[in-house]
This record gives structure tokens, sequence and C-alpha cells, in this order.
């Protein structure tokens, strides 16, 4: 059975909701929550832009075009979703990275990309 780690932020304190509309996060909660079997690291709550939704395609995991065969939509500027957190670094190595709610941001995300580059990109 999955164990969901504790649903804590970067800062220590309570992870709030990143999306319910569209749902977004590894358990589909609203939350960035993970646990072991998230092997994607799903814990980075992205403010998406038409730029980093065109990075995202080109590097190969398309989050703009709708899907109905797993009920989604597709994303579009402006929506919150848990992102990867490999794929937020890649991004602001790229220079392209979205906005992030470090309040909605998992803790466990700091194991793949340190605070000050979360912090440089935090959207409050």
């Amino acid at each position: 059975m999955t164990q969901m780690d504790q649903s804590i932020n970067v800062y220590g304190a309570p992870l709030i909701s990143c999306s319910t509309d569209p749902l977004t996060g590894f358990f589909r909660d609203g939350f960035c929550n993970t646990c072991d079997q998230d092997q994607g690291s799903h814990t980075v709550c992205a403010v998406m832009t038409d730029e980093f939704l065109a990075f995202s395609k080109y590097v190969g995991n398309d989050l703009s075009t709708p899907r109905p065969e797993f009920n989604f939509a597709g994303l579009k500027a402006g929506d919150q979703w848990c992102l990867c957190a490999g794929r937020f670094l890649q991004a602001a190595d790229e220079g392209c990275a979205p906005l992030v709610n470090l309040n909605a941001t998992h803790m466990r995300a700091l194991e793949i990309v340190p605070l000050a580059v979360l912090e440089a990109h935090s959207a409050a």
C-alpha cells in the first residue's frame, strides 16, 4: 500500500493546495503530495506559462495537448500544476522555468531543486 509522505512545504509549514481546477498532484488530490512510489517527484507547484509549456513539449513531456483517455484537458498558461522537480530544474537551467507557489511546493522538492533556485522563481 502507498504511504503518503507528510504534507509539509519547503518552509516546514503545512502544504497548501496547488490546484483543483485542473486537478493536480500525484494522488490527484489538488496538493503536491508525494511518496516513495512517485518516481517523478511531482512536488513543485508551478504556474504554467506558454514558454514553459512549449519547452516541456519540446523535451518530450507534452502538458498542453488534451488527453481525454486520461481525463486530461491539457494545461494552459496560468494553470497551476504539480510539476516534476527534475523537469522544473531542467527548465530553470534553460532559462524558462515557470513561477512557483512555494507554500504549495512539497519539501521533498528540495531533494532535487535547491531552495535558492525555487525562491528565485517564487510567484509570491
